[in-house]
């Protein structure tokens, strides 16, 4: 490099440290009075270990579920007149829940189901059997008869 090319760059470097390289700073604009902070970039997390030890259980299993057949007098009047087995169900479960636990733990399909809560805080399901299986039958394999 001459000599001479290395001081008009010397000089040019010195200009641009004296005066700066930008000449003039551009102001943004505002339109609102709040001040929105920029979107950035934002990673996913990467945690080193897990935060739980063990994986929850799940809770409302088919035999938390079904709490207890109720065999009272309108109990036993449902299974004798309406095909109707009468239980007290957790007070998380639903519809669903009372059917597919029906169908595991006592193998009955299960036509229609209703619940309703009792003033005591207490869920109660109405179990409608289909016609080709007999809630007596049933209620005497659960033994409450």
């Amino acid at each position: 490099m001459s000599p001479q090319k290395a001081s008009s760059k010397a000089q040019a470097a010195r200009k641009a440290a004296l005066k700066g390289v930008q000449s003039k700073k551009v102001k943004k604009v505002r339109t609102s009075a709040t001040f929105r902070l920029p979107k950035t970039l934002r990673l996913a997390r990467t945690p080193k270990y897990e935060r739980k030890a063990a994986p929850r259980f799940a809770k409302l299993d088919q035999y938390s579920v079904l709490r207890q057949p109720l065999n009272t007098e309108t109990a036993m009047k449902n299974i004798e007149d309406y095909n109707t087995l009468v239980f007290l169900v957790d007070i998380r479960a639903n519809k669903r829940h009372i059917k597919d636990a029906v169908k595991k733990v006592y193998d009955v399909d299960a036509a229609k189901i209703n619940t309703l809560i009792r003033p005591d805080g207490v869920k109660k399901a109405y179990i409608r059997l289909p016609a080709d299986v007999d809630a007596l039958d049933v209620a005497n394999k659960i033994g409450f008869i």
